[in-house]
């Protein structure tokens, strides 16, 4: 239900020539609404008004466009609409192009003027989006295009300028789109529009490229930096990484394929780890650390006794751990304040089965998320495990996509898992009583490719829905989709 503040918010903004009149005349207080309501029905025209007139020193995506007491409807987790974002933009330059001598004389008291639009925290799935929506880097582009335009060609009324505006905003990057972003950071660093990054992606990057972007970046803002589909090796990294160092508030690093192997080391790749080693110590606050597709076998404990601060957030999928590296993270300050941990892709049948059961047990108290793929975990396993995990009373998603379980495996798992009240999510894999001819034990290749018996398996799914039913546990969902089950953001839990 919508509040009457909302209705008649929405009502005051159908005829928009005569919004924009009556704005000086509104209390303050209700900006935040006219905002919501005008970017919700795309009333552009009042929309570039607010913000060319806003009276707070800030906009915030994140704070406007959530689920609030007046409209339960959360825009942050919609993919904004073109027309919205253009307007904020076209708005955005209008007060840029506004001189303040001009400003005062209107009905909007220019004390507290308009002083950093934060546009992080939209939607950016990866999916294929409605042509009438933005993606995050089509916002990111456009924000940049009025950066170079004010340098390059904007004029400004006579008169005094208006103070800066800091945008923030996440970066997305690729080889397409360097040189235009890189362009954009160098105009923005003399323009009253200033772009500031607090999350920055590079996606198959050149280092000399990465080490450019870097530099350009304010290391007040930085909070996240993710290199991905890089291939660095240890030799890139430890040219990248002095340069990362630098952002003393940074977060979250996540970087892959960082190769070294600890059985054949050579000289080269030693000195570089080390220097790697050295520099990650120079990190203060940093709360997640991703090492996906990186050789890590035995050398655990030399990456994490190298971090000033225990980490929240760890994700070692596909890194080849070996038992020793989880007895160590299990005694290690980290083990006990973890609330994301992700070792997807290191097999946990065998040996590794007890020391993982152990750092288990270490994290129960804090843990919220647990990623498991294709860790190669039968049933013998899973049933091995789940008095400790069922210990793990905070935990609200559980993922085991691509392990060989059965039907009657994954009945014992929900049984169980009820004594966890905050559970939300399971993502499980297809029984292997659904497969036909299955070899045993099963790749995970033969699992994620080989083909099921559907009849079987629409057997099995009504078969769990009436078992959740029947455990008053319907709004857990449990769900074969991992790609529409996305990991969660480190910063959203």
């Amino acid at each position: 239900m919508h509040t009457l503040v909302f209705l008649s918010t929405r009502q005051v903004l159908q005829c928009q020539p005569a919004a924009c009149q009556a704005l000086p005349l509104l209390p303050r207080e209700l900006f935040p609404l006219l905002f919501k309501v005008a970017f919700m029905d795309k009333k552009t025209v009042v929309l570039r008004e607010l913000v060319h007139t806003w009276p707070f020193p800030l906009l915030s995506f994140q704070q406007l466009l959530q689920e609030c007491a007046h409209c339960s409807r959360a825009l942050l987790q919609e993919r904004p609409s073109t027309e919205s974002m253009q307007a904020v933009i076209l708005g955005l330059t209008a007060r840029l192009h506004t001189p303040e001598a001009e400003a005062g004389t209107r009905s909007f008291c220019r004390k507290h003027a308009l002083r950093v639009l934060d546009m992080t925290g939209l939607l950016d799935d990866g999916v294929e989006q409605d042509p009438g929506t933005m993606s995050m880097w089509d916002c990111t582009a456009a924000v940049a295009r009025t950066c170079i335009a004010q340098q390059q060609g904007g004029t400004v009324e006579p008169g005094p300028s208006p103070a800066p505006v800091e945008v923030r905003v996440d970066l997305r990057v690729n080889r397409a789109s360097y040189a235009f972003l890189r362009e954009a950071l160098r105009s923005s660093a003399g323009s009253p529009l200033r772009l500031c990054c607090r999350d920055l992606r590079a996606e198959d990057l050149p280092m000399r490229n990465t080490v450019a972007l870097l530099q350009l970046l304010d290391a007040g803002c930085l909070r996240r930096v993710d290199l991905r589909f890089n291939n660095l090796g240890l030799r890139g990294l430890s040219v990248i990484i002095p340069h990362v160092a630098r952002f003393q508030h940074l977060a979250s690093l996540r970087l892959h394929y960082v190769h070294g192997d600890s059985r054949q080391p050579s000289v080269d790749g030693e000195d570089n780890f080390r220097y790697f080693l050295a520099q990650m110590g120079r990190f203060t606050c940093l709360r997640e650390l991703s090492m996906g597709s990186s050789l890590l076998s035995g050398r655990l404990d030399q990456l994490l006794s190298t971090l000033q601060s225990p980490l929240e957030s760890l994700e070692l999928a596909f890194c080849a751990l070996l038992p020793e590296d989880l007895r160590f993270l299990a005694r290690s300050p980290h083990a006990v304040h973890l609330k994301k941990l992700d070792l997807s892709g290191n097999d946990l049948s065998g040996s590794q089965l007890e020391p993982f059961q152990g750092l288990l047990q270490a994290a129960a108290a804090t843990l919220l998320h647990l990623e498991l793929t294709e860790c190669q975990l039968a049933d013998t396993q899973l049933l091995a495990m789940l008095p400790v995990l069922t210990r793990c009373a905070s935990l609200r998603y559980l993922g085991l996509y691509g392990n060989p379980l059965s039907m009657a495996g994954l009945k014992e798992l929900l049984r169980d898992s009820v004594a966890q009240a905050e559970l939300r999510t399971v993502v499980h894999p297809f029984p292997v009583d659904c497969y036909e001819g299955l070899p045993w034990p099963p790749p995970a290749s033969v699992l994620l490719e080989a083909s099921i018996n559907e009849e079987k398996f629409a057997r099995v799914e009504a078969e769990l829905h009436q078992l959740l039913l029947a455990s008053g546990r319907a709004h857990v969902v449990w769900t074969t989709d991992i790609y529409g089950r996305l990991a969660a953001d480190y910063f959203s839990l």
